[in-house]
């Protein structure tokens, strides 16, 4: 059985960090979802599609996968570069600012 194990990114609908300072292991799918003829819902049956476990550390996600015989890959994160500006936000609002106002 495979396992993905990787650090989430943060939502799209905030700019904070919260939620992406643990690791998660996910199993890979072991067979493709269905599509209900009847409801047009998709569906697997495949139970370890609904296994997401969290950990602390990476260490202790591939601890974990290494005990129970699991194949796994790592997926490092991409870190974010810092968003640092000269005279940061009060800039907009200088006295002494020299461009045109736009929004």
């Amino acid at each position: 059985m495979q396992a993905r194990i990787y650090q989430p990114a943060r939502s799209a609908m905030t700019s904070g960090q919260g939620n992406t300072k643990s690791w998660v292991l996910e199993y890979a799918p072991a067979e493709p979802r269905r599509i209900d003829p009847l409801m047009g819902w998709t569906s697997s049956g495949d139970m370890n599609s609904q296994v997401r476990l969290n950990f602390a550390t990476k260490d202790a996600a591939i601890d974990y996968a290494r005990k129970h015989g699991l194949a796994y890959s790592i997926e490092e994160p991409k870190k974010r570069k810092a968003n640092i500006r000269p005279r940061g936000y009060g800039g907009n609002f200088a006295h002494d600012r020299r461009g045109a106002w736009t929004h």
